[in-house]
């Protein structure tokens, strides 16, 4: 079957609508598999450079992954505990249905997905002498010489073979991880000669190995090799007197999705300190397998390791395609996307004023990675010398696996400067990584508060405080993104310098909150969680009812991560019926759906491109002038109702300027950006005029605006 032909299977798929009343809304996680469609159609994108399409099968692998550790967990959790969960919620939300339609959806897209690399991807890559070593494919002999030498210093030791036994032999399968399952006859037992016998072998990437293998070049060719096929190569060395007559892949998912929201303190460090070994034996809920393994095999691999059919998910003939964002690239940088280099913002550029004294007089804004997040680096390196600094709060969400940020902060811990940070450890699959942190900080004196009950801290909030009397002031940062240097290289995020005195004042009362949660401030210009955050979105979308109402024209434009929660898509859907224009950017999740009578005027778009869509920026007309604001906050239930975050206005009427040209152009992009239709198909956006881009003309906007100055 073709490429074209399964993307028609898909995009017609006839996707579930949950029905509230006279509204109808797309399931949540059907609509999500919708937007990981999506990045696999980079995939497919010819015009792309090739190793670029090789990182979008990477993102799709790595997406599919963790859904299935995170949100099919949830739903196996729902069937487990079925007495835990309201009897009509149940039956509305049918979580066997669910898990159906998802293991569908993802089989048909596995097709496509390995229909790209194995009759796309592998053939262009031979084309630019770039050779992916299959099982036909032959060597030379400095080349297998070079793969046993390879296998028997570094790989032999960390091989753990097992041959099969039904109902006897059970060996317990490493989540995420691929194997490969081998038929094999006996060599000497002549009784057995015809006789099949079944081993496995983990593929050992868990013993600091590579995926990937470059051997010696060969007529100007260069040659990688799979892990697998190097122990297959040597396999005789594992199975010695069997003869392998195939092999296959196959790989186990476990639910990762601890729960841990009850704990707090020690117990909540305790929890995490054992998350890597609990995930690592949650209870399964994908088997993928080769399309080719016979069905013999397949039978008895899951009687064998007890996999229960409903688990069952086709793949290609390799699995974990996440490695992919390490596959080497020898002719490097041929294949490759061409960089962007970070436009400065001159003001802030410039080394002889310090930052802080730019920021009393003005806000700026800053948006990465067309901006260079060393604009923010700076703002906390002068902070943690400068001597008029008494105090620096920030929070921490995902820290970078060398952060220039957690050094900066410890620097002011020992350069006297009184630092806190909230921690939060429940930062799903970099627990680990933040609890790590959070103990180098306590070793250098900074105060870490940790996570709060039933709550996660999702803010981006950076706070500092100086002497009274101090020239500049106190002044915060505020964004949308975390602070990671790494990420702010690839996610598109916006964030705010400002020393206004009544936001800086209600950040602080948000840090107050935060220390003791006893403390009910009020909030006006900040939108907080369980204080104002809902009323005042509310607020904002009536606001535009009533502009319509009066004769007047009502538009709202919204860009976020994900769309959920029932009481704002229920609003929207009322602006909608009473008139009022919405434009939707929504990268992932979106319940919303098109094309009703009630969202008639709703336009829903989706971008995916070189950089993760991440900023959320919620933009109301108000009658010409227009309120903008930024945060950290999705439209989710979770992060309206169970986070702490934080929306912060744009009130320089400059900036407002320069954000909604930004959300223009991305309201303009005819490339990259996709129409979500009542289907939740990505339908390409085609107008008349030329091809505009929005991350490449976003880019072309800040070069044009900002000009680098002569003395960087």
């Amino acid at each position: 079957m073709s490429i074209p032909t399964i993307c028609e299977t898909i995009l017609t798929f006839v996707f579930r609508s949950e029905i509230m009343g006279k509204y109808e809304y797309f399931n949540r996680d059907i609509s999500w598999l919708s937007f990981n469609f999506r990045v696999l159609q980079e995939a497919m994108d010819k015009t792309l450079p090739l190793y670029e399409r090789i990182k979008f099968l990477a993102i799709y692998s790595n997406n599919t992954e963790e859904f299935y550790q995170v949100r099919v967990s949830y739903y196996k959790h729902m069937l487990r505990n079925e007495s835990e969960f309201p009897r009509q919620h149940f039956r509305t939300l049918d979580p066997a249905g669910i898990i159906r339609q998802i293991n569908e959806i993802v089989t048909n897209q596995q097709s496509i997905f390995h229909l790209i690399f194995e009759d796309e991807i592998l053939p262009e890559l031979r084309k630019n002498r770039v050779i992916v070593v299959g099982k036909e494919d032959r060597l030379s002999k400095a080349q297998l010489d070079y793969v046993s030498d390879i296998f028997y210093s570094n790989i032999l030791t960390s091989i753990e073979p097992v041959l099969l036994v039904k109902k006897k032999v059970r060996p317990f399968l490493k989540t995420g991880h691929p194997y490969i399952a081998m038929e094999m006859v006996s060599q000497d037992n002549p009784g057995e000669k015809h006789r099949k016998r079944y081993g496995i072998v983990k593929i050992p990437t868990d013993h600091n190995i590579s995926r990937f293998l470059e051997l010696p070049r060969e007529n100007e060719k260069h040659y990688i090799m799979f892990l697998e096929d190097v122990i297959m190569r040597n396999i005789h060395a594992i199975f010695p007197g069997y003869n392998v007559k195939n092999w296959y892949s196959f790989k186990l998912t476990r639910d990762a999705d601890m729960e841990y929201d009850d704990y707090e303190g020690e117990d909540l460090i305790d929890a995490i300190d054992r998350i890597r070994s609990v995930r690592s034996v949650g209870n399964p809920n994908r088997f993928q397998y080769d399309r080719a393994m016979p069905d013999k095999l397949l039978e008895y691999l899951t009687t064998s390791l007890t996999i229960s059919k409903d688990l069952l998910v086709m793949g290609g003939s390799r699995h974990n395609f996440r490695d992919f964002f390490s596959f080497p690239n020898p002719v490097y940088p041929k294949m490759e996307i061409e960089s962007l280099p970070p436009i400065p913002i001159p003001a802030l550029a410039n080394l002889k004023k310090p930052i802080s004294s730019l920021i009393s007089k003005k806000d700026y804004l800053l948006s990465v990675p067309y901006q260079p997040f060393e604009h923010y680096l700076r703002f906390l390196r002068e902070a943690s010398t400068d001597p008029s600094v008494k105090e620096i709060k920030t929070t921490q969400y995902r820290v970078s696996d060398h952060s220039v940020v957690v050094n900066s902060l410890i620097a002011a811990a020992e350069n006297g400067k009184k630092v806190t940070v909230f921690v939060e450890l429940k930062a799903r699959f970099d627990e680990e990584a933040n609890l790590k942190w959070a103990n180098e900080m306590t070793k250098a004196g900074i105060l870490i508060i940790y996570s709060i009950p039933k709550l996660k801290v999702h803010a981006k909030i950076a706070l500092v405080i100086r002497k009274k009397g101090s020239k500049h002031g106190d002044q915060t940062y505020l964004g949308t993104g975390n602070f990671n240097e790494k990420t702010a290289r690839l996610y598109g995020d916006h964030g705010l310098f400002t020393s206004n005195p009544e936001v800086v004042k209600e950040v602080k009362d948000l840090y107050k909150h935060l220390e003791n949660q006893k403390l009910k401030p009020r909030f006006k210009h900040i939108l907080v969680p369980g204080f104002n955050m809902i009323p005042s979105f509310r607020k904002l979308i009536n606001q535009e009812i009533e502009n319509v109402k009066a004769g007047k024209i009502g538009y709202i434009l919204l860009k976020m991560n994900g769309l959920q929660d029932g009481e704002m898509v229920d609003s929207l859907y009322k602006a909608s019926e009473a008139g009022v224009k919405i434009d939707l950017i929504v990268r992932g999740v979106c319940t919303l759906k098109t094309g009703q009578s009630y969202s008639k005027n709703i336009r829903v778009i989706r971008i995916v491109d070189r950089y993760l869509e991440h900023a959320r920026v919620f933009a109301f007309l108000n009658n010409g002038d227009h309120q903008v604001y930024l945060g950290s906050a999705d439209w989710m239930k979770r992060n309206l109702r169970r986070r702490v975050e934080c929306i912060f206005p744009v009130y320089d009427r400059e900036l407002k300027k320069e954000l909604l040209d930004v959300l223009n152009i991305q309201l303009s992009d005819n490339v990259k950006a996709c129409e979500i239709d009542e289907h939740l198909s990505n339908n390409r956006i085609i107008t008349k005029g030329p091809d505009i881009r929005a991350q490449l003309s976003i880019y072309e906007y800040f070069k044009n605006k900002y000009t680098i100055p002569q003395y960087l």
